[in-house]
């Protein structure tokens, strides 16, 4: 696959590396009988120092699942995760390496501890960490955090639920950010967010990386917020990337036919454009993942599916220069 060779000969340019990630569960289906739920099912790729990479596609597809398994918060079923060229595999490994990767959550209002001062949520990773020395520095590196993300010293001694959703989130910004990682899991971090609020916290999403040299997997389903932040964009169906660029390139030139259908879905400001343009809607409920179809995942969608598509994974391969594909038809359909 020319993906993966592409992974192992670049490792030393990159700072995460996932190969071949597989996430399954199993599923009590009744009479004590189980069947595996494939969350993730055979997912790679890699992300350079400095950039953004952005997750997208429909709830349920796996990528939140992708984000967690990443920083083993679950444990991988299979697959290889590299960071900076060094492979997580023993409890000591995953123990150091989320010194250097944190998450930042989607929910502001149920990932902050409601019994918790604002103080005590930012500072919690710095005591677990042992990375301060005595409470006078404790301190002040909680208010350096809080500073950095726009808040003020003395909401330090308040509770999360006195807060409102986008001062959540920069508490949990903060709070990602106390053991000055280099890698950060951003799980849609704004969906739970007024517009208006959005817009400042990516802004201050993109000021931090400039600032500290974050690097960013940035999970969404927002393919607006997705183009204005992310370098290269994954487009992720029922467990498997089916399209892989730059956020220009997929967003100007998709080429499977799920990424089509998602791009056309993105309202465009201007209304002369937007009724010239044409939704592409796809017929049909997205299969359970109990139940994925054979082959192609998303044959049972696709208005170009044919017989070979039921056959056979089509693999994720180079087709353009940094443009993945996973489609058997992508010559004929584009």
């Amino acid at each position: 696959m020319m993906y993966l060779y592409m992974t192992k000969t670049l490792t030393a340019q990159h700072l995460v590396e996932v190969n071949n990630l597989k996430q399954y569960f199993d599923i009590n289906t009744g009479f004590f009988r189980s069947k595996s739920l494939k969350a993730v099912d055979g997912v790679s790729f890699n992300i350079q120092e400095g950039e953004t990479l952005g997750l997208v596609g429909e709830s349920g597809c796996g990528k939140t699942t992708v984000g967690r398994s990443i920083l083993h918060l679950y444990e991988p079923t299979d697959g290889e995760i590299w960071y900076k060229g060094k492979e997580i595999k023993t409890e000591k490994d995953v123990a150091g390496f989320r010194q250097q990767a944190t998450m930042v959550f989607q929910d502001p209002y149920s990932s902050l501890n409601p019994r918790m001062t604002v103080a005590d949520i930012i500072g919690e990773p710095l005591d677990v960490h042992k990375l301060t020395s005595s409470k006078k520095e404790r301190k002040e590196r909680i208010l350096d955090l809080m500073d950095k993300v726009g808040l003020n010293s003395e909401h330090a001694a308040r509770y999360a639920h006195e807060f409102s959703g986008g001062q959540r989130q920069r508490i949990g910004i903060a709070r990602a950010l106390a053991v000055n990682p280099d890698f950060m899991v951003c799980d849609e971090p704004v969906s739970a967010l007024d517009v208006s609020i959005q817009a400042q916290v990516i802004n201050m999403f993109e000021e931090l990386q400039d600032e500290l040299g974050l690097t960013y997997l940035f999970i969404a389903h927002d393919l607006l917020v997705v183009r204005h932040i992310s370098d290269r964009i994954a487009v992720m169906y029922l467990g498997k990337l089916v399209e892989m660029s730059s956020a220009n390139e997929i967003y100007d030139h998709p080429l499977h036919p799920y990424s089509k259908s998602l791009i056309s879905a993105v309202p465009v400001p201007d209304p002369r454009i937007a009724r010239a343009s044409q939704r592409i809607v796809l017929k049909g409920e997205i299969p359970s993942p109990l139940n994925i179809p054979s082959g192609c995942g998303f044959r049972t969608r696709c208005p170009y599916a044919i017989e070979c598509c039921a056959e056979s994974v089509p693999e994720l391969e180079e087709v353009h220069e940094g443009h993945f594909v996973a489609c058997h038809r992508v010559d004929e359909i584009n």
